[in-house]
């Protein structure tokens, strides 16, 4: 094409250009370009004075280790159809990176139908993340918890209780202020929290509901958070009782804890489970993603590493990880281990969850 190519961030302009674009081609309008305008970057792409790609980032926190690390959360990108075929997608990339990263992001996560594509810049699916659908009527005769009260609404200590959970696992974001308002409102949502008579919150749940053609509804879980299996067991006792309006509860993509909290309690096994587009992540800045990242305070150790590039090289390193902070520095000693920057996602992610693990996916010790 000869008109030469420019990457920008956008003006007001360029933004109401970049959502036509984007309802083009997407064949939808996406509401989160208007939603997040108040909290997100926008790069775009121009050529011959036309907005022909771009993309929204977020900088937000994500827990890795139970400490936030500064992320680069990538979304409602697209490339015009008349322009896709020429890489455009990775230059557009580069672009929507390159303001977080000067921002302090050390570490990117997308979710992306485009699988193959992500991987070749370094983005990994950590681990397998499942949509389950169960019946209603098979939850309510396996969860009969009612020492449980159950209050709607969401609450200051609700929102404190989800981000003390969120630190136990690798990958939630620590939702700053507008995240619960954007959500409820793009999702539909309401919030219900659980709670001993006497005691603080000890769960929550969020949950959308949309009617049926003839009769009843469909219930969707978006949040699931419980401090104990408990309590888990009393909010999926609150959902059963929805079965005479709704035939099945899904549970939205990683609503679930990784813990069969449902599936060892089910009289019957008759779940459904779905995979949708992964989460994925990529590392972006190595010695400063493994310096803010937490760590296990009792862990010990002086590992050297070898990392795999993208162009075939490798970068030597020594990863040092001692009560409960780690650091990594350039070496030339041979690395013990030797890691794809793929592989070194899930790592990161601790989506090894044994050194046969690791083997198996082609980790080289």
């Amino acid at each position: 094409m000869s008109d030469q190519l420019s990457f920008t961030t956008a003006d007001e302009d360029l933004w109401q250009q970049y959502d036509e674009l984007a309802t083009r081609a997407y064949g939808h309008e996406v509401s989160d370009i208007t939603a997040l305008r108040e909290h997100a970057h926008l790069q775009v792409a121009i050529r011959g004075g036309r907005v022909v790609a771009g993309g929204l980032g977020l900088l937000v926190n994500q827990f890795f280790g139970g400490s936030p690390v500064p992320s680069a959360y990538l979304g409602a990108g697209c490339v015009a159809p008349e322009e896709r075929g020429e890489h455009l997608a990775t230059h557009m990339t580069a672009e929507r990176l390159r303001p977080l990263q000067e921002q302090g992001a050390v570490i990117s996560t997308i979710s992306t139908s485009s699988n193959g594509y992500a991987r070749r810049l370094s983005w990994e699916a950590p681990v397998p993340v499942f949509a389950w659908a169960v019946a209603a009527d098979d939850l309510k005769q396996a969860f009969t918890n009612d020492d449980f009260v159950t209050e709607h609404g969401l609450t200051p200590d609700t929102q404190g209780l989800q981000r003390d959970l969120a630190r136990q696992w690798n990958g939630p974001v620590e939702r700053p202020d507008w995240w619960f308002p954007w959500k409820h409102t793009k999702s539909g949502l309401t919030t219900y929290r659980f709670h001993r008579p006497g005691q603080p919150t000890a769960g929550m749940l969020t949950l959308a509901t949309k009617r049926r053609e003839r009769h009843g509804m469909n219930l969707v879980v978006h949040d699931f958070w419980a401090t104990d299996q408990t309590t888990a067991a009393a909010m999926l006792t609150f959902l059963g009782r929805h079965n005479t309006r709704a035939e099945t509860i899904e549970f939205r993509r990683g609503a679930l804890p990784p813990y069969p909290c449902l599936l060892n309690n089910l009289r019957h096994h008759r779940l459904t489970a779905e995979a949708w587009h992964p989460w994925m992540l990529r590392i972006l800045d190595i010695p400063e993603a493994i310096r803010l990242r937490g760590w296990p305070a009792d862990l010990d150790a002086t590992v050297p590493i070898e990392i795999e590039n993208d162009d075939g090289t490798r970068d030597r390193y020594i990863l040092r990880i001692t009560a409960g902070s780690a650091d990594i520095t350039r070496t030339n000693t041979t690395g013990q281990v030797t890691l794809t920057r793929q592989q070194l996602a899930v790592w990161y992610a601790g989506g090894y969850r044994s050194t046969t693990s690791a083997h198996m996916a082609g980790v080289r010790v």
